[in-house]
């Protein structure tokens, strides 16, 4: 069940960028780190660049993002997380032109602290092992 805040310093950004943003790291959820897109969030905040800093000075004059992502510990290799890191951004410099200091951070949260709609992800995995016709998404 990832969750992902992607903050970019343009608060006119389109909205045709701003839902292929959101499909492209849906889709690199899916194809790269083997998560269900049913449980994929994108949250997307847009934020003037006078509120981001960079050097302790706010940028000025350019666009930058950063991707934050909530993931389940465990459910991906070192090399799954790497692909996953690179590939993001690739599709922030693809959709966004050049960035200054883009970056992508992945937290791996415990499944006994992490859950989606009431529900651990020990349980939902729990419940999933239990129930073989459920699909098993991480």
């Amino acid at each position: 069940m990832p969750y992902f805040r992607v903050t970019v310093t343009d608060p006119d950004l389109s909205a045709d960028v701003q839902r292929a943003l959101a499909e492209g790291l849906t889709r690199l959820a899916v194809s790269v780190l083997h998560k269900s897109s049913a449980r994929t969030i994108v949250h997307i905040n847009l934020v003037a660049a006078g509120s981001y800093y960079v050097d302790g000075r706010p940028l000025a004059g350019v666009r930058d993002a950063h991707v934050e992502a909530s993931i389940t510990m465990g459910t991906n290799s070192a090399a799954e997380k790497a692909a996953f890191i690179a590939r993001a951004g690739e599709l922030l410099s693809d959709l966004l032109g050049p960035l200054p200091r883009s970056g992508v951070a992945l937290h791996e949260l415990h499944p006994e602290s992490y859950g989606y709609n009431g529900v651990t992800q020990f349980d939902f995995y729990r419940r999933a092992e239990v129930a073989p016709t459920t699909p098993t998404a991480r």
